[in-house]
């Protein structure tokens, strides 16, 4: 959103290709089916069946994961979407990049990070060598690596990362953390940051993964070029240094000659290319024009990529589609009201008719790519025609506006679905569609908007584009405004336990759902393309997913061999 909106929008639903595409199935079709079948409202629903999947806490790792069988040296093309992770228009300075946590993956390379997140969903040391909690979790110290180098030889140490925590935190930056107020941050020798919250936070360093935070630029590049230029120069510590940049088309990196790990990065070129979506992707990869594809998100491709002879690596969703609801405007200030888009919703025929059966059923804000993955709430109000035409009813009519953003073909079919399934409910609804971030950000700054279908969490529902990004009465993009909700998701990132942290999540998904705050659809996943060769952590195996999907480890990518 304005830092990631993308994000929870939809991260990776698809792509904004028109083309034809050549051997694989239209995408369009399934949708033609689901319109049918609802317009004839003998849409059945569904329901998940098993145990919730366990609460998986991250565990710190001190060694690189590294790739099996790496060749070194080459030069690989990765294709981004525009729309999302292609679009950087204000360049790639954390402080500054309106868009930095959907353009993360451009982020890790060049600055890579004080921490990652490495297959297992492990909390990896990189740039930092570790960390501890400390005064019940009011205190995060940071230990960083000795001896680190920026591309452009000055040194990190804690004083430039203080300096740069300070700089990200008066910029108020959507990419900033979602940690409790700061009361102090301070360098305590060369290799230590010490961080004290006004409030517990056992999630901090969790909450670090893919924030501007997490990425550090040299102060000293900086002082020498300006703000301005930097944003055309970023200076990193990450793997890769960059070559040349223009905005929202090419970025072309070579390898960083001061990375702090010896033999890394494999690679000798990384380039990023915008790409129109995933049809214009499929199109590109064939002819051999670029090897990967980052957030692939179109499941009725699959079968094209695999049948083109591109490895496909699936990448499971930790953001949960959602019908984000105002509750601060009519009509959806009245329970009532929302109550009856809940009985409206038919997340079953969402996920049949448009993902193909591929995307897991969630009622709350979790997926099966995260952390405290609980498909089922108790008592959830699930799909129920006649009780929302009842409602409608009762009120005397239903009238809202459903906005969305039209960068791609399956946030189109789930607009104008949803659009179906709620007039087959006696709704009047209009559509409005946005393109681009920027004219859908305007629909939330103004404060008048009623529905949006977005998306909602992160790996951890601490960080990211998670349950305070969305829900918490201070957020610019929340519709609820709820000092309960505050509170549980205070409570759910103020604790280390993960036992203790899923209950406080469980009680706020429950709590969402009693009072019809945003009900749930499904967590969709993303796939990622790679030409035959290319492998790394992240692109050929999974990994945590964040804002635009998977974090990948750059300086373990290879081609070749």
């Amino acid at each position: 959103m304005g830092a990631g909106i993308g994000g929870f929008v939809a991260r990776g639903l698809g792509s904004a290709g028109a083309r034809p595409v050549r051997g694989g199935a239209s995408q369009r079709q399934p949708w033609r089916r689901l319109v049918a079948v609802v317009g004839a409202v003998v849409v059945g629903s569904g329901a998940v069946t098993g145990a919730a999947a366990a609460a998986r806490l991250s565990a710190r790792a001190s060694t690189r994961r590294s790739v099996s069988g790496p060749h070194r040296g080459g030069s690989l093309t990765v294709l981004e979407a525009s729309g999302f992770a292609g679009d950087w228009p204000q360049g790639l300075d954390p402080a500054t990049d309106g868009d930095a946590l959907a353009n993360s993956t451009m982020m890790d390379a060049i600055y890579g990070g004080l921490f990652q997140v490495g297959s297992g969903g492990a909390v990896v040391d990189d740039l930092a060598s570790g960390y501890r909690l400390s005064d019940g979790s009011r205190v995060l110290t940071v230990d960083l690596r000795p001896g680190v180098r920026f591309s452009d030889g000055s040194r990190l140490d804690a004083g430039v990362v203080v300096w740069n925590w300070k700089r990200d935190l008066a910029a108020r930056s959507p990419s900033n953390p979602a940690w409790p107020a700061v009361v102090s941050m301070t360098a305590a020798n060369p290799t230590t940051v010490r961080v004290r919250f006004q409030a517990p936070d056992g999630a901090a360093v969790n909450q670090l993964q893919d924030t501007n935070f997490d990425w550090i630029i040299s102060q000293a590049a900086f002082g020498k070029v300006g703000e301005k230029r930097f944003r055309f120069y970023p200076v990193g510590a990450g793997p890769f240094q960059v070559v040349s940049d223009v905005f929202n088309n090419k970025l072309v990196l070579r390898r960083n000659p001061h990375y702090w790990e010896p033999g890394r990065p494999y690679l000798d070129q990384l380039v990023f290319q915008d790409v129109a979506g995933d049809e214009a992707a499929l199109e590109d990869l064939r002819s051999g024009q670029a090897q990967a594809y980052e957030f692939m998100g179109t499941p009725q491709l699959v079968g094209a990529f695999r049948k083109a002879g591109f490895t496909v690596t699936e990448q499971p969703g930790t953001a949960a589609t959602d019908v984000k609801l105002n509750t601060a405007v009519a009509p959806f200030n009245n329970k009532l009201a929302r109550e009856a888009i809940y009985d409206a919703t038919d997340a079953a025929a969402i996920d049949k008719y448009i993902y193909d059966g591929s995307c897991p059923l969630s009622e709350s804000f979790t997926g099966p790519g995260g952390l405290f993955y609980e498909p089922k709430v108790p008592n959830y109000r699930t799909y129920d025609l006649a009780k929302a035409k009842a409602i409608v009813h009762q009120l005397g009519g239903l009238s809202f506006t459903l906005f969305y953003t039209a960068n791609t073909p399956i946030q189109q079919d789930t607009a104008t679905a949803l659009q179906t399934m709620y007039q087959a409910a006696g709704m009047k609804v209009t559509l409005l569609a946005t393109t681009g971030l920027p004219a859908y950000i305007q629909q939330y700054v103004s404060g008048k908007w009623q529905l949006d279908p977005a998306g909602i969490g992160s790996w951890d529902p601490a960080g990211g584009i998670g349950v305070a990004f969305d829900l918490a009465s201070h957020a610019p993009f929340s519709g609820v405004h709820d000092p309960k909700v505050d509170q549980l998701i205070a409570q759910g990132e103020a604790n280390q336990d993960p036992a203790i942290r899923a209950k406080y999540y469980a009680q706020l998904a429950e709590y969402l759902n009693q009072q019809a705050y945003t009900p749930f659809i499904c967590a969709p996943a993303s796939w990622d393309i790679t030409a035959k060769g290319v492998r790394g952590v992240g692109l050929t195996t999974p990994t945590a997913s964040f804002v635009s999907g998977s974090i990948v480890q750059w300086q373990d990518v290879s081609v070749g061999g």
